[in-house]
């Protein structure tokens, strides 16, 4: 919304805009779950309601739950991708909806299935048919936060005042959050699923993953392909795997056994200890819950009762969860999108959709009154610097928080220094992307085009908070609103089949790529 009055008025700066309409935004949301088990989708409604320049979610549902499918695989390196996407089509025919009612959502690829060799180019392939604006994700960090957050952990501990630990044990990895006053504080994830070694019907090895091997050498046993495990060797391997899941997830990183802190794949936990709750998701959660029984030729109800006692054991107290197994797909449906603040301004508005583009951050204090462009340049070629990009000429996200008034001078000053810190993008036809926390993203942008005459397209949206390492998204904007969806994520997908942390690195193809349709 531009500031200046006319006549007493305030325009707005799209024409489509109305004050009713606006109001109230509804989106329909898909999330879907690839996993190193099963996958599976969710298909939600999110209503979100305008306060002063801002929009909060007033309303998360559920439309359609899809069937639960064991994740399909041609050989172990290789997700069927034909199988997974006549699946996909069949939920989307039973939910009554069709990809192009979609507005928004995640397509997550989680645990195991991210190692396998087509995980990149499936993800980018089902995002684009999935709906308009579905962003593809891939990493530890965001899905432990969405299993917190769609299991319902973190509404109960913000509900019940307590510290909770939320565990999302899946079939190749546990994923570990911290959950306080309604927020995930920290999380962590360790490769410790039930599927890191799998049975046939008759009882012999199928299949050993790298974390399998290892627990199968920590406890002196060899398993081979084709052949029953001696009696005893799956139990032992279970107890050191719940030994090792909960020592990851009640000590500091200086307390960790080197093996426990090999197997992390993201930094261990911080200021952790025994917390007062502890409340699980993930299909190892049916078992930990009694709402399964059934083997499915994997450690899975095994694993959920070693880990059972060993909790009860410290002390906590098990709840249940709203969400199990689903856990992490409803909240890729409904907890993923943000939208940004009405006083946005995008020129020309056919730049967006924008996807995988890189968050810098400006590490710089806005809010002196007197700011100096020559400052603010160089503030932004180290944040560059501090992320590889200086030397790259593809699209960045640069986050600032602009602080004090927005005074023309103080406004030009800024401006000028992002243009000149932006000079080679800006050269190579980039459009300029600033996200901001404040509510001045519209002025910002109508001065960057305006009184600076910046050749490029301007994208400069508010009410947004980012970070470095983060990967956003941004949609075209929402018809009536002139606001924008928004999915911030992670997108690291392993270069190695390796453990931990060893096995990641952000791909390079997708660090500096981003893509505009």
């Amino acid at each position: 919304m531009s500031s200046e009055p006319q006549e007493g008025r305030i325009f707005f700066t799209d024409t489509g805009r109305s004050l009713e309409e606006e109001d109230e935004i509804q989106l329909i949301s898909v999330g879907i779950d690839v996993g190193s088990s099963t996958s599976h989708m969710v298909v939600s409604r999110i209503v979100l309601e305008r306060t002063t320049t801002r929009y909060i979610v007033a309303e998360r549902t559920i439309l359609h739950e899809s069937d639960i499918l064991l994740t399909p695989y041609t050989d172990d390196l290789t997700i069927d991708e034909a199988r997974l996407g006549a699946f996909i089509d069949e939920q989307y025919q039973k939910a009554g909806v069709t990809p192009e009612q979609i507005d928004t959502g995640a397509l997550i690829l989680t645990g195991l299935a991210v190692r396998r060799r087509n995980a990149r180019a499936i993800a980018d392939l089902f995002a684009a048919q999935a709906g308009k604006f579905v962003s593809v994700s891939a990493g530890d960090g965001l899905e432990s936060m969405l299993a917190a957050f769609g299991s319902g952990a973190v509404l109960r501990a913000l509900r019940q005042g307590t510290r909770l630990l939320h565990l999302d044990i899946g079939g190749g990895t546990t994923k570990i959050a911290i959950c306080e006053e309604g927020e995930v504080k920290r999380v962590t994830a360790i490769d410790i699923g039930a599927r890191i070694i799998t049975l046939d019907e008759e009882g012999r090895v199928a299949r050993v993953e790298a974390a399998g091997e290892r627990f199968a050498q920590e406890v002196g046993a060899t398993l081979t392909v084709g052949y029953a495990p001696l009696p005893g060797v799956l139990e032992a391997i279970v107890d050191r795997m719940a030994e090792r899941l909960c020592e990851a997830s009640m000590k500091n990183g200086a307390e960790l056994d080197a093996a426990t802190a090999s197997l992390l794949r993201l930094k261990p936990l911080e200021g952790a200890g025994v917390p007062d709750l502890v409340t699980f998701s993930g299909g190892v959660s049916e078992y930990v819950y009694g709402r399964e029984t059934r083997a499915f030729g994997d450690l899975g109800l095994m694993l959920a009762a070693a880990v059972r006692k060993r909790i009860e054991a410290s002390g906590a107290e098990i709840k249940e969860t709203d969400e199990g197994i689903r856990a992490t797909v409803v909240g890729a449906s409904q907890y993923t999108v943000q939208v940004s603040g009405s006083t946005v301004y995008v020129e020309p508005q056919s730049v967006l959709p924008l996807r995988n583009l890189p968050v810098v951050v400006l590490d710089f204090d806005l809010e002196p009154d007197q700011l100096d462009p020559k400052d603010i340049e160089k503030a932004v070629t180290t944040a560059l610097e501090r992320m590889d990009l200086q030397e790259d000429t593809k699209g960045v996200a640069l986050f600032y928080r602009f602080a004090g008034t927005a005074f023309y001078r103080r406004m030009d000053a800024f401006v000028v220094g992002v243009m000149n810190g932006m000079r080679m993008r800006i050269e190579a036809g980039q459009p300029v992307v600033l996200i901001g926390e404040g509510d001045v993203g519209g002025l910002i942008g109508i001065h960057f085009k305006r009184e600076r005459g910046l050749p490029v397209p301007i994208v400069s949206i508010d009410g947004i908070s980012l970070k470095e390492f983060d990967f956003v998204d941004i949609g075209e904007l929402l018809p009536t609103a002139s606001a924008a969806p928004v999915v911030i994520k992670s997108l690291v997908f392993p270069t190695s089949s390796g453990l931990g942390q060893t096995a990641f690195e952000p791909a390079p193809e997708i660090a500096t790529e981003a893509a505009t349709e």
